[in-house]
């Protein structure tokens, strides 16, 4: 009895101390709730409602999710993360939910694809699915109706692959015609299958975007990490983890048209409100702790920085565009930013204004001191959103114990922290009106006539537009060339108009005249897309020089880009304008300085001579450093002879220019890829007196430009 007593009395005080071990590591982090705990813990503004539409055991660690051109839903599955799993042991898949009674509730899940490395995004095309699944863009298609791919191509490979949070993802099909997708700036060298005698494309430092109808691929300004969000009008946002919502400004195109810009950068937070958001669950324990010995390493080495541990964006993804009708008519357009480590999800409202060439992201006057949805659930991980034919908002739910990738946490921390914790786990929210009733969609559209589909680019839930204008792309059907042409003049919404005008871009069915009547529309955002459409079209160039002249900022920057393309003499007083009236944005700068007519001395001569020539805001310092450094660096002898006539004008002289010309001048020439050994190294000791500029100095820089083959 004495020993049965001990071996009790060990097993209860064995027991006793799992059982404080198991309150201590609960009290860290908190177990998962019901799918039914879950919705009733996330917190939604009033007016609205979330539904659950899926849940574990049909939907697990759920990443993207997007609707093809019938109705049908797929979802990318991420369950690998956050480690990269062995060849052949991926548990990475797509997967197809349906709702076959019309309850609004997911009731079937077929396995599309399964074996998926990295899988983080997908686009219906041509029947089937685009796939992101570094290194590679894959196109995968059921051909038996059942549900499940049974061919699999490589489209594009050579896109890095060795973090899943920096990887190629997001696609994206604009108004456009062409399909964006983030890279991250990643290095890789991209090929394409159907051009395989192209080198490879190095990616490193951009985004990138292709053209399946036409055969091309090319970079694009970036970088994005994951979360791309294309509006109506092809205005790009994109967002990564502090830096919830940014704006790409100029595309890469034009940035990189010629390589002597001193930076190419262009790509802007428009927040007005960053970096704070309004979170609601509690800080995990091991951020807390991490956050603690941060600051205190900060302090002790005298540094002024501070990690916050909450209330501040940190792992932002996901930024999608509204453009539904089954929510209120103010919610459309805006810009829906899932936040995993606060566990909530923000809205932005995108102002423009007439004299600023990007948006404002502004809170909304309800979310003033709080988020669109938010949880005090820990496990509660929004990644992604989606918005399909009913015109409701889809919030995907990784739902996670832990969300962050184990090198950033220290190994002590670490410890007792299971990172595939709910990985068997994932919901799907549906948000809608509080008083409303889920009404399901069947589009059927893979099915309509081509006709038909033109009809729906005036669609209130621009998900059919959309859908209308690729499913056209794909058939290249001209015989609906007329009624494009037909919505393009009559139509009342320049959505519509933009869908005709680039559909018929894609059928070759442009011509100048079709360009110039949109130059003419009465919406700046066509307008801005028959500028870029002008560029194929010489004769079209008094038009952009005319649209120079008193433009939105928005539409002068695009064309200021646009006239770029022309080697004319009225492209340089057309860009002269272009300063007049938004020279003191830095983008405008820049806009100018990458074509070869804004960045040559005949430029800086004219705007010495024009009506900003002693202001210092729309001719600014930076401005004139940053085209003498372009002229520089071009290393043309003509064009280096006229920038040394050009220092001794007024207009150099003023507010310090002339030094800020020799500086930016030499540090251009100095790093120029064509000049000589020989030169390079009396650069050198030209630049060791570039502090105080004497006449001596500029005697012998023109000596030395003189003496130069």
């Amino acid at each position: 009895m004495r020993n049965t007593f001990k071996l009790n009395a060990g097993v209860v005080l064995a027991a006793f101390l799992i059982t404080l071990g198991g309150c201590k590591n609960k009290e860290k982090y908190p177990g998962p709730l019901t799918p039914e705990e879950a919705l009733e813990s996330i917190k939604v503004i009033d007016g609205l409602k979330v539904e659950l539409f899926a849940a574990e055991p049909l939907v697990t660690d759920p990443v993207t999710m997007e609707f093809d051109a019938d109705g049908n839903c797929y979802v990318v599955v991420m369950s690998d993360y956050p480690d990269k799993p062995a060849p052949g042991t991926e548990k990475g898949h797509i997967l197809v939910l349906r709702d076959l009674d019309g309850d609004g509730k997911a009731d079937t899940s077929i396995v599309f694809a399964d074996k998926l490395s990295e899988g983080t995004s997908v686009l219906p095309w041509k029947g089937g699915l685009l796939v992101t699944a570094a290194p590679e863009i894959l196109y995968m298609k059921d051909t038996t109706g059942d549900f499940v791919a049974d061919t699999r191509e490589v489209l594009f490979s050579g896109f890095f692959k060795d973090n899943p949070e920096t990887q190629i993802t997001n696609l994206r099909f604009g108004v456009d015609n062409w399909i964006y997708a983030n890279n991250r700036g990643q290095d890789g060298n991209v090929t394409f299958k159907e051009k395989p005698g192209t080198p490879p494309l190095s990616v490193k430092g951009a985004d990138f975007r292709f053209r399946l109808d036409r055969g091309l691929f090319e970079l694009e300004t970036g970088p994005g990490q994951f979360g791309q969000a294309l509006d109506e009008y092809r205005n790009r946002f994109v967002t990564e983890n502090s830096i919830h919502i940014q704006q790409i400004l100029i595309p890469w195109r034009y940035t990189h048209r010629h390589a002597f810009l001193p930076s190419t950068r262009s790509i802007k937070n428009i927040s007005d409100h960053d970096p704070i958001m309004f979170q609601e669950s509690a800080t995990p324990w091991w951020r807390a702790e991490r956050t603690k010995r941060r600051n205190q390493e900060f302090q002790e080495k005298k540094l002024k920085r501070v990690e916050y541990e909450r209330d501040h964006f940190t792992g932002a993804s996901g930024g999608t565009f509204y453009n539904g009708d089954a929510l209120p008519k103010q919610f459309y357009g805006n810009i829906f930013t899932a936040e995993v480590a606060g566990n909530l999800v923000h809205r932005d409202i995108l102002v423009s204004y007439p004299d600023s060439i990007y948006f404002t992201a502004k809170r909304s006057a309800e979310e003033a001191k709080r988020e669109f949805i938010y949880s005090k659930d820990n496990w509660f991980r929004p990644v992604n959103f989606s918005v399909g034919p009913d015109g409701y908002l889809y919030v995907l739910d990784y739902y996670r114990q832990h969300i962050e990738t184990p090198v950033s946490i220290p190994d002590d921390l670490k410890a007792d922290m299971d990172f595939y914790k709910g990985s068997d786990k994932g919901r799907i929210y549906r948000v809608m009106p509080a008083g409303g009733t889920y009404k399901k969609a069947s589009p059927a559209l893979s099915k309509a006539s081509s006709d038909s589909l033109v009809q729906l680019f005036a669609h209130p839930n621009q998900w059919y537009a959309l859908q209308a204008h690729r499913l056209l792309v794909e058939r290249q059907d001209k015989t609906v060339i007329p009624a494009l042409q037909n919505v393009f003049l009559q139509s009342a919404d320049p959505r519509a108009r933009l869908h005709a005008l680039y559909v018929l871009e894609a059928f070759d069915a442009l011509n100048a005249g079709i360009v110039k009547e949109a130059l003419a529309d009465s919406s700046n955002d066509v307008k801005e897309h028959a500028v870029i459409l002008a560029e194929r079209y010489p004769e079209l160039l008094p038009e952009l020089v005319s649209l120079a002249k008193g433009s939105s900022a928005k539409l002068t920057l695009q064309t200021a880009l646009s006239l770029g393309q022309f080697n004319a003499p009225q492209v340089t007083p057309a860009l002269v304008q272009v300063m007049e009236h938004y020279g003191n944005y830095r983008e405008i700068q820049m806009a100018v300085l990458s074509s070869n007519a804004g960045s040559a001395p005949a430029m800086l001569s004219a705007l010495f001579k024009s009506s900003i020539a002693s202001d210092s805001t729309k001719l600014p310092n930076v401005f004139i450093h940053d085209c003498s450094y372009v002229i520089g660096n071009r290393n043309d002898k003509a064009q280096l002879a006229q920038f040394v006539s050009l220092l001794d004008q007024p207009g150099m002289v003023f507010n310090k220019r002339q030094a800020i010309a020799i500086k930016g001048f030499v540090n251009g020439w100095e790093k120029s890829t064509t000049i000589s050994a020989e030169l390079k190294k009396e650069l050198g000791s030209v630049k060791s007196g570039l502090k105080n500029i004497t006449v001596e100095t500029i005697d012998n820089l023109k000596k030395l430009v003189a003496s130069t083959k």
